[in-house]
């Protein structure tokens, strides 16, 4: 006898992974030591697993393509979402536009609300209205992904050479894509075997309705970083960071080498 997946097994299942996945998210000193001196590849490895640890981005995508039947379908929401993406982490990135991480990061889980909250027919249910322009939807989503994308990026000692920067921003957003492409590559295929199941149609909603209430729980994170954060009003100046990264990592070295002289 089969047995049925529950709706609370599907939210209990969302809320136990997050947290783990999340101390996996973002920059870590080990990253920033190894990019010290890193070169290319380097910066493609750290994009790629930026990307696949980014629970957000990875929930994001989740929602766009949960409804997609065809090639074509997620083949241009998701090239959409991409060129969205690439445009703020890049130019960001380049010109050192930057701000709360924090704060950045709350509205990218508002855009997984927001999409799971389409994918239930939230809009007609509640609005009594159609969805907003999706290919738009996804398109600003995108900016803001590869905004929050570029605040994680600058806390990287990216060079001072205009030209160097720009190949290891480039570099960094190579990374990403592949992570992405890989991502997408195992949620369109179980989705797909799924989708031909009847518990497919029985549990969308509630899988959905599990999403919406990750996207909440990753905004209450994210405001709770917030409200602890020493800073919370200020933007963050890549170069200020850079340099209160170097200092803490020649205040490690000078602490280790005290250690291996005893």
């Amino acid at each position: 006898m089969t047995k049925k997946i529950s709706p609370s097994l599907i939210l209990a299942l969302f809320v136990a992974v997050i947290p783990i996945v999340a101390m996996a998210h973002g920059i870590s000193d080990a990253d920033k030591q190894s990019m010290l001196h890193g070169g290319y590849l380097r910066y493609i490895g750290l994009g790629a697993s930026h990307m696949l640890t980014g629970y957000d981005h990875l929930l994001f995508l989740f929602g766009v393509v949960f409804f997609l039947t065809t090639f074509k379908d997620v083949a241009k929401f998701v090239t959409v979402f991409t060129l969205g993406h690439c445009i703020t982490l890049i130019v960001a990135t380049y010109y050192q536009i930057t701000w709360n991480y924090y704060l950045v990061d709350a509205i990218i889980a508002v855009s997984v609300i927001y999409k799971a909250f389409d994918n239930n027919g939230g809009f007609q249910r509640v609005f009594d209205m159609q969805s907003p322009n999706l290919l738009a939807a996804v398109f600003g989503f995108g900016l803001l992904h590869g905004f929050g994308l570029s605040t994680r990026l600058q806390q990287l000692p990216l060079g001072d050479d205009s030209t160097s920067m720009l190949l290891r921003i480039l570099s960094f957003n190579v990374g990403v894509e592949i992570g992405q492409i890989a991502a997408l590559a195992v949620m369109v295929a179980v989705l797909a075997l799924w989708r031909h199941r009847p518990s497919f149609k029985r549990f969308s909603f509630a899988a959905n309705l599990a999403l919406m209430y990750a996207g909440v729980y990753l905004l209450f994170m994210q405001l709770h970083g917030y409200q602890h954060d020493a800073a919370p009003d200020s933007f963050r100046f890549p170069a200020q960071e850079h340099r209160h990264v170097h200092e803490d990592m020649d205040i490690d070295k000078t602490m280790d080498a005290d250690r291996n002289a005893f």
